[in-house]
């Protein structure tokens, strides 16, 4: 079997996973009560997360630009915030084929060496994208630690209550250890024939520019912008999760929700996203209506409001924002 038939149906499959999911979330609804919930929003602040949702991609950009430029000190703002569209544009039909699009994307766009070859090259590029995901990873286990820490009698007590068992639980923990461990036999194989031609030795250099991408954050400039650009990301998501619950407010089931609520789902809804489902269709919407039922005992079936306008209205954000970088790119950038 070839790599492109086996991405068809690794996309399929995930196209299936995706149906299923969105057909368990809405086989319970009442449409008609559905639809007059939707009357009771507050269709401004659904706007303003929109709104915040592109801004946080133009913020995203500008901190992955910190990283890009100890490589390529040419990297525009423009280009980061181009890619950081089209990739969330790409994502939402082929998950995690965006992160490719914006690797290329960059790299594309490089400055040259007196040579003629590209500054910015695609492992480069991935170290920096890593650095992105590490910082990402870290910053929301220490949201999520904080929370459950000051909010246990909230959050804590409800999530402990429906957790599944202590096997499923252990057999998890037995599969991580057994892939950290194949990856490090991976890496002891590439370092011990790292002078050798052919396969070992293309997977060093790739793994070597890597290493350089992940110590440009060592030689960034400003690191204390890096570190305030990552708090303000996370302020605006939790600003856009808060928009959605301000906008269900008229609806009885959410209005009793608060910012604390809402930081709770912003935390539940980046967790959603390890699950590679094109769009993040019905991951985020399971994982949002069982959280909402587990702890505050809102009926899946009304929770789908609150997780279908936060949802939606971001798919449909990121829609527009991916369209019109890739006209900027090229209807503007391309003719100069």
């Amino acid at each position: 079997m070839d790599k492109k038939t086996k991405n068809i149906l690794r996309y399929v499959f995930w196209m299936l996973v995706a149906a299923l999911l969105v057909y368990f979330c809405i086989r319970k609804i009442d449409w008609t009560e559905f639809r007059q919930a939707l009357g009771y929003c507050r269709w401004s602040y659904v706007v303003l997360s929109m709104l915040l949702g592109v801004l946080v991609f133009f913020v995203r950009g500008c901190r992955w630009r910190m990283l890009l430029l100890p490589i390529d000190p040419h990297t525009s703002r423009i280009t980061c915030f181009n890619a950081y569209n089209i990739c969330m544009a790409v994502n939402l039909a082929v998950p995690r084929a965006g992160e490719v699009a914006r690797l290329g994307y960059v790299v594309k766009h490089s400055s040259k060496d007196s040579e003629g070859n590209r500054l910015m090259t695609f492992d480069k590029a991935l170290g920096t994208l890593l650095i992105e995901r590490i910082w990402d990873v870290i910053v929301t286990l220490g949201m999520a630690a904080v929370l459950f820490i000051f909010k246990w009698e909230d959050f804590g007590t409800a999530l402990l209550k429906d957790t599944p068992s202590i096997t499923i639980k252990n057999s998890l923990w037995w599969i991580l250890g057994m892939d950290m461990a194949l990856v490090v036999i991976f890496l002891l194989l590439a370092w011990k024939n790292r002078s050798r031609e052919g396969f070992w030795g293309k997977v060093w250099k790739f793994m070597e520019g890597i290493g350089e991408g992940l110590r440009s954050f060592v030689h960034m400039k400003n690191a204390w912008l890096f570190l305030l650009e990552t708090a303000l990301i996370w302020v605006i998501y939790w600003m856009m999760s808060a928009c959605i619950v301000w906008a269900v407010q008229d609806i009885e089931a959410f209005s009793h929700l608060n910012m604390t609520d809402a930081f709770f789902l912003m935390i539940a809804g980046s967790i959603s996203s390890v699950v590679p489902v094109p769009g993040g269709f019905g991951a985020y919407h399971v994982v949002v209506s069982k959280l909402m039922q587990a702890i505050w005992g809102i009926q899946e079936e009304t929770a789908m409001i609150y997780a279908t306008l936060n949802h939606e209205s971001q798919v449909l954000s990121q829609a527009v924002s991916g369209l019109a970088s890739y006209i900027h790119e090229s209807f503007f950038r391309r003719k100069k």
